[in-house]
């Protein structure tokens, strides 16, 4: 429905997401990119942090429904950490 999607992310906040590990748990310092599926829908169901990483788990959950993790990761290659505008 008009006026329901989300507004695109920064080419800057991508390059964040790109570059980002995971903090805690299970999957503890996998880049976000690289998380599983099935872990994703786990935070979509329950409920994602709040927060930054939250948003960041959220934003990537949309990513890798839509088939566009290897893009992601790409930016991650592209873009060195500390070559990127924050």
């Amino acid at each position: 429905m008009p006026g329901d999607e989300k507004p695109a992310l920064p080419t800057a906040r991508l390059v964040e997401l790109a570059h980002t590990r995971m903090p805690f748990g299970r999957y503890q310092d996998r880049y976000l990119t690289d998380l599983p599926d099935a872990y994703l829908v786990w935070f979509r169901q329950r409920g994602f942090p709040k927060g930054p990483l939250g948003e960041m788990l959220e934003a990537m959950y949309e990513i890798k429904m839509n088939g566009l993790e290897k893009m992601v990761a790409k930016l991650r290659e592209a873009s060195p950490p500390g070559r990127w505008p924050a």
